[in-house]
């Protein structure tokens, strides 16, 4: 449970950084017009942090961490498509892989914690 709650911390706060950091740092908008995605760059920022208070909040109620960390997997796994269809690099691509994991292990668990 110990790692589990590691885990979401993680998770919570990487995509609150990242979430923020969209409207601080003008190269993460560059990004997303990169991605062919600068129409619903806000929204799936909007969905970033729903999702990381989504997590925080499933610290107490387990259905929100589990659609909270469904959510945040499926929106990893949408990115890591974009950026292999852009042929970006593993290297460049290794974070969406990773939170993709990161959050389905975070789903697993929660839904492991309801039986």
């Amino acid at each position: 449970m110990y790692l589990v709650t590691i885990c979401i911390l993680v998770s919570s706060l990487s995509f609150l950084l990242y979430a923020f950091s969209y409207f601080n740092a003008p190269h993460m908008k560059n990004e997303f017009k990169r991605f062919g995605l600068e129409k619903i760059g806000l929204t799936i920022v909007l969905l970033e942090i729903i999702g990381a208070f989504g997590l925080l909040v499933g610290l107490k109620f387990n259905f929100i961490l589990m659609i909270s960390s469904l959510g945040l997997a499926l929106l990893m796994f949408v990115g890591l498509i974009v950026r292999i269809k852009l042929k970006d690099s593993i290297w460049i691509s290794l974070p969406a892989l990773f939170y993709m994991t990161l959050n389905s292990y975070i789903f697993y668990t929660s839904t492991n914690l309801t039986t």
